[in-house]
């Protein structure tokens, strides 16, 4: 066979394929070269796969890069960022060859790793290893929902797969078994997984640390596994569609590769992983895969004709399924209104008249429990709302009662097992679709191990809804591995991240509205196992308050206070205490809820300062966790009322009393402020 023998299926010679592959293979070698920054091994070895995927395998549309039914296409080895930015330039996405020139600049459409919304065709951040893998689940399950929820007979509405490549690093990191475990159990058939087995890492030869039968262990959790030469174009070829056609598992692909693969140097070491191939290996690996040396940034024009013709075939794609939902509409018009209504924001608005309303006379209700009266009364309005938890639903009140099981019947309930850190990316996969409003669940202390997916969530703007319950030392006798303590510092040290620990029910019925409002990043909702009592709202202000991030609650008779009392959560009802107490003896006292930071210090500063005059230096604030970020409202010589240390195995009212949250020792703390 010579290489100018005709493909068959592709209609293109041998060489031209090579020239394909090639060419993608030193847009990514130039591209890092230029920067003098990037990771070139892997698209050096990766090329064939991705040729194969975009030229053979995927349905996508270039000049619509969120046609809703398209594959996804996940790099979750993110360091090999080029070659994702090499396939979306030569496909004709509109990233310019100038884009690839300018990699990893200030600015540039092509960072380090792919970032989503800098790029038309990057479906989701990635780089942080397992990340991805993770997140492509999601998707894959966001389609199981959809098209249960949509298709028809003879109405494929919503058929699409998710492609991924992954490396050894994913395999290694925890996230990928949580989700791999959970993907084979829902058995998701429209997975197609490859992974590069290069056997390489930063370090060395993946012996030094991982030795274990990767097929075998994907077998284990019920996926199909099927080993490739990285190289065999046929082979490949014929493992695809395989995948495509086992839609009772997950399909992994092994593909046996080489790091850096034709450098005659660098091929199979850790030195292409994170480093140029510098100007005198270039040279020789071009000359050794038969590519000219000049100039960079080569693309002959026969490639760029093969490559371009996914617009044609994309635009057909599209306008095939275009014509499908028109008939759709005209059988299924309450059905495709629906589709309609969950691609645009939420309507809250039309929620107002369902929502529970809670009143003083209902005696203590925890938040957690309150946040579930919620769930249940606006899921019958929003079909696009699906979750659960990390197996504590009790707890967190996460099940939505009457509606199926995602395993069972690909309904909005989803029992993620105790996987939290692959809850937390499974969920933003699902945001990544655009059309669902997805929430999570678990105690508080657990979104440690959800940072890093919270962090991702918050860098992509996803609006996911965290429900995190049990959330100080009022959940008791567990002992302070499960006290929040740091938690909520924690979580407001993320930007872009929401935090809102509403203080009563009703305050939590107006978080919740906040939650499924907000459309720009993520919003933990931060919930009493305690019972609370209900505030009175005909003594003390609105709970709409809340949307502001704080507001006043009560004030002293002349609107100018001796004192400010602030808190967030339980902690309001302590401030309230102190206030009706100091108030009978003639002092002062404006008291404030804070339930959210970030909506606070969002209103404009004669807001702020209208809720805490800057002349007034006489402050309290008290949160039960870490003080930490309070200065912010206090000011040098306001005190803070918080947990400096881990908390304890005890009854929550103990707790309460040892740690000095009770309202005697915030009138003792205001007492000795004002001197009294």
């Amino acid at each position: 066979m010579t290489e100018n023998t005709l493909n068959e299926k592709t209609g293109i010679t041998d060489k031209l394929e090579k020239d394909c592959i090639n060419t993608i293979r030193f847009l990514a070698v130039d591209g890092v070269q230029k920067a003098n920054s990037g990771h070139p091994g892997m698209p050096m070895e990766a090329s064939p796969l991705a040729y194969l995927l975009w030229t053979r395998t995927m349905n996508y549309n270039p000049k619509n890069p969120a046609w809703p039914n398209r594959d996804r296409f996940v790099l979750s080895a993110g360091h090999g960022s080029m070659l994702l930015y090499a396939m979306l330039h030569l496909t004709g996405y509109g990233l310019s060859l100038d884009a690839l020139k300018d990699f990893r600049q200030l600015g540039s459409p092509t960072p380090g790793h792919p970032e989503y919304g800098c790029a038309p065709g990057v479906e989701t951040t990635t780089g942080p290893l397992g990340q991805g893998f993770a997140t492509g689940i999601g998707m894959a399950m966001a389609e199981r929902f959809l098209a249960a929820r949509f298709n028809r007979p003879d109405f494929p509405l919503v058929n699409h797969f998710t492609y991924a490549l992954v490396s050894d690093g994913d395999m290694m990191e925890g996230i990928s078994s949580e989700t791999a475990s959970m993907a084979g159990d829902l058995g998701l058939g429209k997975i197609v997984y490859i992974y590069l087995d290069n056997k390489i890492t930063i370090e060395g030869n993946t012996h030094i640390t991982f030795t274990e039968d990767v097929a075998r262990r994907f077998e284990a959790y019920n996926w199909q596994v099927q080993r490739v030469d990285g190289y065999d174009l046929p082979a490949i070829d014929a493992a695809l569609a395989n995948a495509r056609g086992e839609t009772s598992q997950p399909s992994l692909i092994i593909a046996r590769t080489h790091i850096a693969w034709g450098s005659p140097n660098k091929q199979d070491t850790p030195d292409a992983h994170g480093a140029p191939l510098g100007d005198e290996e270039i040279l020789l690996t071009k000359k050794n895969c038969g590519w000219p040396e000049t100039p960079t940034f080569r693309v002959p024009e026969d490639v760029l004709s093969v490559f371009r013709q996914a617009l044609d075939r994309g635009e057909a794609l599209e306008k095939e399924w275009h014509t499908l939902y028109t008939d759709y509409q005209k059988k299924h018009s309450d059905l495709a209104q629906q589709w309609e209504t969950i691609h645009k924001a939420p309507d809250i608005s039309k929620l107002n008249d369902i929502l529970p309303h809670f009143d003083a006379d209902q005696g203590n209700i925890a938040t957690r429990k309150a946040s579930g009266q919620v769930l249940a009364a606006v899921k019958p309005y929003l079909p696009e709302l699906v979750g659960g938890s990390a197996d504590l639903a009790p707890s967190n009140n996460t099940y939505l009662k009457g509606f199926d099981e995602f395993k069972e019947s690909s309904g909005p309930n989803i029992h993620f097992g105790i996987r939290e850190h692959g809850m937390g990316a499974i969920l933003n996969g699902m945001a990544l679709s655009k059309a669902l409003i997805p929430y999570g669940g678990t105690f508080l202390v657990f979104s440690d191990y959800m940072r890093p997916a919270i962090r991702m969530a918050a860098l992509m703007e996803l609006p996911v809804i965290y429900v995190f319950t049990h959330d100080s030392i009022g959940l008791g006798e567990d002992g302070p591995t499960h006290q929040p303590i740091e938690h909520l510092a924690s979580l407001r040290s993320i930007p872009n991240t929401l935090v809102v620990r509403p203080a009563d029910a009703q305050e939590t019925v107006e978080a919740w509205k906040l939650a499924l409002a907000h459309q720009t990043g993520p919003c933990a909702l931060i919930l009493s196992r305690q019972g609370l009592p209900v505030i009175d709202r005909k003594k003390f202000a609105s709970a709409e308050g809340l949307h502001k991030g704080a507001y006043v609650l009560a004030d002293s008779t002349d609107g100018k206070p001796d004192l400010i009392l602030m808190a967030t959560g339980a902690e309001v009802h302590l401030i309230i205490g102190a206030y009706e107490q100091l108030a009978s003896r003639g002092v002062g006292v404006r008291i404030v809820s804070i339930p959210s930071w970030e909506l606070f210090d969002a209103t404009p500063e004669e807001y702020r300062h209208a809720v805490l005059p800057p002349e007034i230096s006489t402050r309290i604030a008290v949160e039960a966790g870490s003080p930490m970020g309070w200065e912010r409202y206090t000011g040098s010589q306001g005190i803070i009322i918080g947990m400096n240390r881990f908390g304890a195995s005890a009854p929550a009212k103990d707790l309460f009393k040892t740690f000095g949250f009770t309202v005697e020792a915030v009138i003792e703390k205001a007492e000795k402020l004002l001197g009294l």
